[in-house]
């Protein structure tokens, strides 16, 4: 996401970086409960863009993964109860006009090469041996 790693699960993101951050994707009441910690704070990846059901993990948190590793569990577990998302249909490159057709310029046909006295030396002599 965003040219940073992230994992999906039935075609949800529910967890990723950026920058230096860790993003989870949590449902309403985790959410609500990841943000009371110190420093944690909803995803906004652009000034005034926040994707509300992202949350930035707090720097202390990412420290000890043993506090870390139930909120990762709680995001997986979110993202497996959402819809199922279809893969994205690739789009067909787009269909190139067909090339016109031009008259075929006609080259002019060279004339034989002229035999010089030296080839004609030279053949007859190979003919005699």
């Amino acid at each position: 996401m965003f040219g940073y790693p992230c994992s999906f699960v039935n075609g949800n993101l529910w967890i990723g970086l950026h920058e230096e951050n860790l993003l989870l994707r949590l449902d309403d009441e985790n959410r609500s409960a990841l943000l009371e910690l110190p420093e944690a704070r909803p995803f906004e990846p652009l000034p005034g863009r926040v994707m509300r059901e992202y949350v930035v993990v707090p720097p202390a948190l990412l420290e000890d993964p043993a506090e870390l590793r139930p909120w990762v569990k709680r995001a997986f577990a979110n993202a497996l109860a959402l819809p199922v998302k279809a893969p994205k249909a690739k789009k067909a490159p787009a269909k190139k006009a067909p090339a016109k057709k031009t008259a075929a310029k006609k080259t002019p046909k060279k004339a034989p090469a002229k035999k010089t006295a030296a080839k004609k030396a030279a053949k007859k002599t190979r003919a005699k041996k």
